[in-house]
């Protein structure tokens, strides 16, 4: 892949992370009964959802600024793969009716943020081996 279709990629597959982050939110915030159902089945309830949510919306302004994206692809990753593993665990992957679409957009979500650490695996070693102090 060229660096040009690579940048394309790149931009296109965050903002649409971002989108999804970002959509969620309202519920997360606003306490709605099916956010506040599925963190009360967690043991989460308020902080757990009102911490996730600032971590999500986070993680969308990281991956929208040029400078910041890659903090964002590895944070997108955690996060997303927390959610998923709540979907397997205790919550179920269909949760109040919902056909299974919270699910199947954190799994969008996270195959995106897989895309993205692929695409920019070198960045992102870059970045783990300057926190880890070597070069």
């Amino acid at each position: 892949m060229n660096e040009q279709t690579k940048n394309i990629v790149s931009k296109l597959l965050r903002v649409v992370i971002a989108i999804i982050y970002v959509q969620t939110l309202y519920f997360k915030f606003s306490g709605h009964p099916d956010s506040v159902y599925i963190f009360s089945k967690l043991g989460l309830e308020p902080f757990g959802r009102i911490g996730i949510g600032v971590f999500e919306l986070i993680t969308a302004i990281l991956l929208i600024l040029p400078a910041t994206y890659i903090y964002g692809i590895v944070l997108s990753l955690g996060v997303i793969s927390g959610a998923i593993a709540s979907h397997l665990g205790p919550l179920g992957i269909e949760v109040l009716g919902d056909g299974g679409k919270v699910f199947y957009l954190a799994v969008i979500v996270w195959v995106a943020s897989f895309i993205l650490a692929l695409l920019h695996r070198e960045e992102i070693k870059a970045l783990l081996l300057k926190y880890m102090g070597k070069k």
